[in-house]
């Protein structure tokens, strides 16, 4: 074809909230050509995510969103097309992989049937050939043992591998076309990687063009040909990648390509106390099969892993998606059963049951992977912030609200926001909202699971200062649980590497960074610090 494949001219995007107009985005154009891969990156909360729904026509019914300008693919346009039209045009010739896999994974249907569903809707085949397809399809995102995989549910798998089955879902029907919002967040560096090559494979292949929506700027340097800055809905600057990572043109560019955590962990004090401590600690869960889902055997998600965390230090956790590191941070906090010894400030936990491990929640918090999920759409901020000062009954009335406040500006979001609700935010804006939930209540110990993923990386260098300045103040312990290894080393003064549920190496961060004994640690620091 001749002309772009998508162009975008003038676009206006608008909502209203708590009865004010609030501009989205404002006035943006860009086109895209066969084959091409055009990143569009900024902040969170720049308008990116917005654009990449306003082209399939996704953008929610409650949003109330006004739209002005002209989208068009193929030459067709796209605003104001025929819904029989649309959908035919979506999962097809223009698929999406969207941030939040599991906010967009059906949570009562295996994901095999999924993914073979996206098959099937555009090509009609016997479903034991879309079956087939879709085995393949998991094998080629890196999902490993796919065969057996696709009877499992979307609760029964990592973030990162719930990521993968939504990439092999919007590559089934090899588009045009893929708009990929945050394809790898969740992922780790490793399978980065993969997917990166694998985007990459397929556009040679196919020719498919791609629209990426990212606030990585390490992966645009990898895979874009082309990108485009933006910053509070309009884009300041756009050109080919080479030229913008060499001489960036405007202020707000060379400040994203500049941010960076920068200076050492906090060490713990001398004689600080120990606050957590685990001896062989397993986890197990059931493998079910059949259709009466009977259990036929187990996977060992976390294989006896000993481990001790002093006050005013930080724990790191690393290794690949599905490696067992969020399990063993719920298993510490008591949220999952576990075998083996857990102790909290010298007190056995193990054996306590929901109502004896109440009080002591207040003093050990956690800020969940996926921020969407972890928050309530039917509170407001405000409310959801408060929603731990109120279980342990800490101030009231106007006191309350100015620690909520404080929490709020502690993770660099404005107050006044308190009123609106999550879906009003963006992705790495509801992180930081998970954020400030935990740390209003000034927790003892703090575990954090890839709690800067979401976040672009200039607020990932607040963040990091954030949990520094509040470690050193307080002494607070934290468990980090990341793929980012840069934020790690930014972070902990130890280490824990995991694979399959086993450790690997631990000890101290800065000597298994600068030297690392296992084979295992060393591709994985390779991949990472690339």
């Amino acid at each position: 074809m001749t002309g772009p494949l998508l162009s975008v001219r003038d676009l206006h995007i608008g909502f209203t909230s708590g009865g004010q107009p609030i501009a989205a985005v404002r006035g943006i154009s860009f086109d895209i050509a066969p084959g091409e891969i055009f990143a569009l990156v900024g902040e969170s909360g720049s308008g990116k995510s917005v654009t990449a729904l306003s082209i399939l026509d996704l953008l929610p019914p409650m949003a109330r969103a006004r739209i002005g300008g002209a989208i068009a693919f193929k030459g067709a346009p796209l605003i104001g097309m025929n819904p029989a039209e649309m959908r035919r045009i979506r999962g097809d010739r223009i698929g999406m992989i969207f941030q939040e896999p599991m906010t967009s994974l059906n949570p009562i249907q295996p994901i095999g049937g999924q993914v073979a569903e996206a098959i099937l809707t555009h090509r009609p085949m016997a479903r034991k050939a879309a079956l087939a397809d879709t085995v393949a399809l998991l094998r080629s995102v890196g999902l490993q043992d796919a065969e057996r995989r696709i009877g499992a549910y979307p609760h029964e798998l990592s973030g990162g591998q719930r990521q993968r089955v939504m990439i092999a879902m919007a590559l089934a029907n090899k588009p045009d076309l893929l708009i990929a919002d945050e394809p790898t967040t969740a992922l780790d560096v490793t399978v980065q990687a993969q997917i990166l090559a694998l985007l990459r494979d397929m556009r040679d292949r196919l020719g498919m063009a791609i629209l990426l929506i990212t606030h990585d700027l390490g992966v645009v340097r990898h895979i874009a040909d082309r990108v485009a800055v933006m910053k509070q809905g309009e884009i300041v600057e756009t050109a080919p990648v080479k030229n913008l990572f060499a001489h960036p043109a405007h202020p707000y560019t060379r400040m994203l390509l500049a941010a960076e955590p920068k200076g050492p962990p906090t060490a713990p004090a001398a004689a600080s106390p120990e606050i957590l401590t685990g001896r062989n600690i397993q986890v197990r869960f059931p493998i079910r099969a059949g259709v009466l889902r009977r259990t036929t055997g187990h996977v060992m998600a976390v294989d006896g892993i000993d481990l001790t965390l002093q006050a005013g230090e930080t724990l790191g956790v690393v290794g690949e998606s599905g490696s067992g590191k969020t399990t063993l941070g719920l298993a510490l906090l008591r949220l999952i059963p576990s075998a083996g010894a857990i102790g909290f400030e010298g007190q056995a936990i193990d054996g306590l049951n929901g109502k004896q491990m109440k009080p002591l929640r207040r003093e050990m918090q956690i800020v969940f992977q996926d921020p969407y999920g972890a928050l309530s759409p039917r509170m407001s901020v405000g409310d959801i912030v408060a929603e731990g000062l109120r279980a342990h009954r800490i101030a009231s009335g106007a006191a309350r609200e100015r620690l909520v406040a404080a929490a709020l500006e502690d993770v660099g979001l404005d107050a006044a926001m308190r009123h609106r609700y999550p879906h009003e935010f963006s992705g790495g804006q509801r992180q930081r909202i998970a954020i400030a939930r935990a740390l209003a209540l000034r927790p003892k110990l703090l575990v954090l699971d890839e709690p800067t993923s979401a976040l672009d990386r200039s607020v990932q260098a607040q963040i990091v200062d954030l949990l520094r300045s509040l470690q050193a103040r307080h002494g607070l312990a934290y468990v980090f649980i990341s793929h980012d290894l840069r934020m790690v080393r930014a972070l902990a003064t130890h280490l824990l590497v995991m694979r399959d549920g086993k450790m690997v190496e631990q000890g101290p961060a800065e000597a298994i960074f600068a030297a690392p004994r296992e084979d295992y640690t060393k591709a994985l620091l390779a991949a990472a610090l690339d």
